[in-house]
């Protein structure tokens, strides 16, 4: 299995264990995923120290206060070091709104078009708060008129299937994590069943999102697993069979 979206620097412990956790439970690959600057270089050094970690850099939306020029470049230089496979996460996010709107549509929209110059593919994050749809209505018309052409990622996907099936139409990848597997996340899993196989990924977004089974502790890429196994199950496939398809998704997308 691979996990294709994880932050490892914010996780504990090292990250020698928990890659080392990882490769134990049959975890192949991880992509390390950058927010900021700094967390652009740490990804970056995680990629360069592990044979089975890959990076993606970018500007994560609650990052994105003062986002200009000077930044956009700082991504689109540290794109070119050896191990980064991705750019990203970028996106919208109105639950928190830890930064400007119109800074964080500034950074989107850089992003794409560094993503479009460097042929790689773009991350995506979309957050709403409950009942709302502002920045998943945006996120989508921004992407559709400014993306055609890249190859995009709906990380931590929580669309409802309506959506997913639009996503799909497009060619949008959709990659699901730990909060599949909870009790309340039936229309989430009811989108996963929804996605063609060749366009699905599981990853874990750890610290973040821990699966049922570990809920309540810090997550990790060996935690992908859990993840997998319910999607599989939603799915009516062998975990084997999800696995192969998971891989090959992802080897597709990320050349690694």
């Amino acid at each position: 299995m691979v996990d294709t979206h994880a932050h490892l620097g914010i996780c504990e412990p090292a990250d020698a264990e928990l890659v080392g956790r990882a490769r134990r439970v049959g975890v192949r690959r991880i992509l390390t995923v950058g927010l900021d600057e700094a967390s652009n270089r740490e990804a970056i050094a995680a990629a360069g120290a592990h044979p089975e970690v890959f990076a993606s850099v970018g500007r994560h939306p609650n990052s994105a206060t003062g986002f200009d020029r000077r930044a956009a470049a700082e991504i689109e230089a540290v794109a070119a070091a050896e191990g980064v496979v991705a750019i990203g996460e970028t996106g919208l996010d109105f639950y928190r709104d830890g930064a400007d709107r119109d800074d964080q549509r500034a950074a989107f929209e850089a992003q794409i078009g560094i993503a479009r110059r460097k042929g790689m593919p773009l991350v995506i994050h979309v957050r709403d708060p409950r009942g709302s749809d502002l920045a998943l209505d945006e996120v989508f018309a921004t992407l559709a008129s400014a993306a055609e052409g890249v190859t995009v990622i709906l990380h931590c996907c929580s669309a409802p299937p309506d959506r997913v099936a639009e996503a799909t139409e497009r060619g949008w990848y959709c990659s699901f994590a730990g909060n599949v597997t909870y009790p309340n996340a039936a229309e989430l899993r009811e989108a996963a069943r929804a996605v063609p196989e060749e366009l699905l990924l599981v990853e874990t977004d750890s610290p973040f999102l821990a699966p049922q089974p570990v809920r309540g502790r810090p997550n990790q890429p060996a935690h992908v697993i859990d993840v997998a196994e319910v999607v599989a199950s939603e799915r009516g496939v062998g975990y084997e069979e999800l696995e192969r398809a998971v891989e090959a998704n992802a080897a597709r997308i990320f050349h690694w």
